[in-house]
């Protein structure tokens, strides 16, 4: 059967950019709470600090791992470490992120607990990161 004109207009175009940003932070957050245990407590505390931190990076999920992203970049993620059987999470920034300091820097961090200290510190270099 034929699609008329209007039918197909209507299939071909683009979604609501407000509506995949909500769907996206709702993946970023199923992903969270499938998390075990220390890791969802983790990673809740986690997305809290990048969002207070950098309030204009978009969460989204980075080959399964929640994200967040400035202009479709990725800037800093985190992992579950049950994800890959590690004994700690991961919490990593990519390439975009405004962090060189001198000739070398550190691009990830490996986090078995996350206190008020080390909360501090992912907020401080977030910023950093998208300033």
């Amino acid at each position: 059967m034929k699609n008329t004109k209007k039918e197909t207009t209507a299939t071909q175009q683009k979604p609501d950019p407000r509506t995949a940003k909500t769907d996206e932070e709702s993946a970023v957050l199923a992903a969270i709470a499938a998390m075990l245990g220390p890791d969802r407590a983790m990673g809740e505390r986690l997305h809290a600090i990048i969002k207070a931190s950098a309030p204009t990076l978009v969460a989204k999920l980075w080959y399964g791992m929640p994200a967040y992203a400035k202009d479709g970049k990725v800037i800093c993620f985190f992992r579950s470490g049950q994800k890959f059987k590690e004994r700690y999470m991961t919490f990593g920034f990519n390439s975009e992120a405004n962090l060189d300091e001198g000739r070398m820097w550190p691009i990830a961090f490996a986090l078995k607990e996350l206190t008020a200290a080390e909360g501090s510190r992912i907020g401080a270099l977030v910023k950093k990161a998208v300033s």
